[in-house]
């Protein structure tokens, strides 16, 4: 299927109730992108419910907090909105200027401590969306998100490959085998209090994106799942519950020939993947 859609993919299913997996590369380094977002809102979820924070803080994100990509960035106006809503935003529609200002607030230094604290040790978070960009912009030579956009078409892909957001040592990364374990301890409640464990899959539950993981699925079949995008890489980490009761923690990363953001039919390959390992597994109990 990955060879068909002309990519490189890796993949790692596990049944979350009765042990099996499916590993394709599943212990490889791999740039995780968005997918971060889901330890980011555990991380939140987790100072809320112990009361270091107060989800209904206000905060006004101005000009100068917009990054690229959807939701907030787009706005014309400065907007107020609650911590919760930032972390909503940050796994509805993966709104980078949310999950910037939500970082910010839980504190940027405390992810790597929480990757640690759940045994994840291949889990590298470095930075933010804001850091990312700002690597970006930088290895490009830009000084700014308009000049990034007319020096970006003009480069050699070779050098454009050679971005530090590509390189797993440099960039945030892990592997699809520790973000299903991430999945695992998510909906076994034992990646926190079961409150935190509880808003978290709530949220994944309400992403808007459906052409990867959610596309491969038959109705019936619930998916809540986090994407995860950069030029070349499509990726998608969530959990598939079907009308049974089984659930099946899934993360699967491709990375195409070219560094087109969107192509369609690696986006569907991902999630007809998914839905063969997931079909295997049940295949076998």
């Amino acid at each position: 299927m990955f060879a068909d859609a002309g990519v490189a993919g890796r993949l790692h299913v596990r049944d979350l109730d009765h042990g099996g997996e499916v590993a394709v590369g599943a212990d490889d380094r791999v740039v995780i992108a968005s997918i971060f977002k889901i330890l980011l809102v555990l991380e939140f979820a987790r100072q809320a419910v112990a009361g270091q924070l107060d989800p209904r803080e206000r905060v006004l994100v101005r000009t100068g907090d917009r990054l690229g990509g959807w939701g907030l960035a787009g706005c014309a106006d400065d907007v107020e909105v609650s911590l919760r809503d930032l972390a909503y935003f940050t796994m509805s529609v993966s709104d980078n200027t949310a999950a910037d200002l939500l970082l910010r607030r839980v504190g940027p230094d405390v992810l790597p401590l929480l990757a640690e604290e759940l045994g994840l040790a291949a889990t590298r978070v470095v930075g933010g969306p804001r850091q990312a960009l700002e690597s970006m912009l930088a290895d490009v030579g830009a000084r700014d998100a308009d000049e990034f956009a007319r020096i970006y078409p003009t480069l050699p892909e070779e050098r454009l490959r050679a971005l530090r957001v590509f390189d797993p040592e440099h960039a945030t990364s892990s592997t699809p085998r520790e973000i299903t374990r991430l999945l695992e301890l998510i909906w076994h409640d034992e990646a926190g209090p079961p409150e935190a464990c509880a808003l978290v899959r709530e949220l994944m539950g309400r992403q808007l994106f459906w052409t990867r993981l959610a596309a491969g699925f038959p109705p019936g079949v619930t998916v809540a799942a986090k994407t995860g995008t950069l030029p070349g890489l499509h990726m998608e980490a969530g959990v598939a519950r079907y009308p049974d009761g089984g659930r099946y923690a899934i993360a699967v990363f491709a990375a195409g020939r070219g560094l087109a953001s969107r192509a369609i039919e690696v986006d569907l390959a991902l999630g007809r993947a998914a839905r063969w390992a997931v079909e295997h597994l049940r295949d076998l109990r």
